[in-house]
């Protein structure tokens, strides 16, 4: 009944979405900004390495989703690479300067994707008017919206997330995001309808320096040398409740 996409920020969290039972990755770097498109090796490397469905998200920087033109011709060329390395889909969303869906925008790259099914991002939590978003992303040819229901977490937003669902129909699939664990997933279900989820389920990695140097830092991590990464432990137990 239930589909599970992990937010993986390393080929390690790929295998490790994989090993816990997750169906499908979407593959991106730069989680600090919210996810941005990774490099050409780590998306050969993913390929190579799992056997689950991988979706390479497109997004060229951090910040907003109104992008200038040579942005989009970057994200073109991006979408052209992650096709010929093996991509199962592709992750991307525009909006113009007023909060609508970036139609121009997105008929350019939804031309460059062709017939690799496309999921549009959580962009959609910034439009104006979600319902009319909803309508524009559809006419599209999108097959997938990643929503956390226009509010902080999907908990918070499981009545959007519900009337998404319902106007939807089977026309495309609204997949909660942001904050999804184990001890709220199975109310997300109930509250929402939904059928595919996407959560990170993310540990923190202690790093095995020995020598570290406390004086400089890199970009603004609180611990320069920890990282966090997907486990298969808390893969496997998020999706634990809806089993």
């Amino acid at each position: 009944m239930y589909k599970f996409e992990i937010c993986a920020n390393s080929v390690a969290s790929c295998i490790a979405a994989q090993e816990g039972g997750a169906d499908r990755v979407e593959l991106c770097a730069g989680i600090p900004e919210g996810g941005t498109t990774p490099s050409y090796g780590m998306i050969r490397n993913a390929r190579e390495s799992i056997s689950i469905a991988l979706n390479v998200i497109i997004r060229p920087r951090g910040g907003d989703f109104l992008y200038s033109e040579s942005e989009i011709k970057e994200m073109v060329y991006d979408i052209h690479v992650a096709k010929e390395l093996g991509a199962d889909g592709l992750v991307f969303g525009c909006l113009s300067p007023d909060g609508n869906v970036d139609m121009k925008a997105m008929k350019t790259l939804m031309d460059a994707a062709g017939d690799t099914p496309v999921t549009f991002h959580r962009a959609f939590d910034h439009t104006i008017d979600p319902f009319k978003a909803l309508e524009d992303i559809i006419s599209l040819g999108c097959v997938r919206i990643l929503t956390s229901g226009c509010k902080p977490t999907a908990l918070e937003g499981a009545r959007l997330l519900a009337q998404l669902v319902e106007k939807a129909g089977e026309r495309l699939i609204i997949m909660p995001g942001c904050g999804v664990r184990e001890n709220n997933i199975a109310e997300i279900a109930r509250l929402s309808g939904a059928r595919e989820f996407h959560f990170s389920a993310r540990e923190s990695v202690e790093s095995g320096m020995f020598f570290r140097n406390p004086e400089v830092t890199m970009g603004t991590e609180d611990d320069p040398y920890g990282y966090v990464a997907t486990t298969a432990r808390r893969v496997a137990a998020t999706i634990e409740p809806l089993k």
